[in-house]
């Protein structure tokens, strides 16, 4: 039986690049929404967890409702993944389409979600 080569695993994952894309943050209760977009979709939902838990949001809205209702009541989810391509250089302004897209159809605005105006 052949091992795997744990040295080649972990240097190929540390090579690999992190998902970008664009996540929400759903209350379960409402129905409303924070949406946004991530250059590292795990390491920014982790910190959206940390944030809320220690009260240190931005969103005061969202907090407030974190706050009240706790963690149970908010659904973490990935909406859309921006597939890495060789040599395209800065996927920025393209992450940055893709989460106007995301607000346009979902319109997380007023009582819908945690955005202001446009509602």
């Amino acid at each position: 039986m052949i091992k795997p080569d744990k040295k080649a695993i972990r240097r190929a994952y540390k090579l690999r690049p992190p998902d970008r894309g664009i996540y929400q943050i759903r209350n379960l209760a409402s129905g409303k929404a924070f949406i946004a977009r991530a250059m590292d979709l795990n390491g920014k939902l982790n910190s959206e967890r940390f944030q809320l838990k220690n009260g240190m949001h931005a969103n005061r809205e969202l907090q407030k409702d974190y706050d009240e209702l706790g963690e149970k009541a908010f659904a973490f989810q990935v909406l859309d993944r921006l597939a890495p391509k060789e040599g395209a250089g800065d996927p920025g302004p393209e992450l940055q389409a893709l989460e106007e897209l995301w607000l346009e159809t979902l319109r997380p605005f007023g009582e819908r979600g945690y955005h202001g105006g446009k509602g």
